[in-house]
């Protein structure tokens, strides 16, 4: 445990319950918008195509992936 985490621990310790709960509170709420935060800065980083794509990647009907047919490279460079 670091020495600031221990000086908290020993400081809230001598709190009465209903302190040490506000504390316990706010801690949380702390946690909370923290983790908002790095939530909101993801969604606004910048994306790859690929990233933006993945989800309808395979989505839509066709021949699929053309370049396992043998024959989309017969007479290729002739």
């Amino acid at each position: 445990m670091s020495l600031l985490a221990e000086q908290i621990f020993q400081t809230v310790e001598v709190l009465p319950t209903e302190d040490q709960q506000q504390v316990l509170s706010f801690v949380e709420f702390l946690w909370t918008k923290r983790r908002e935060a790095r939530a909101a800065a993801l969604k606004n980083a910048p994306q790859s195509f690929f990233d933006v794509a993945q989800a309808l990647i395979g989505a839509g009907e066709g021949s699929g992936d053309i370049s396992t047919n043998p024959d989309y490279m017969q007479g290729y460079g002739q």
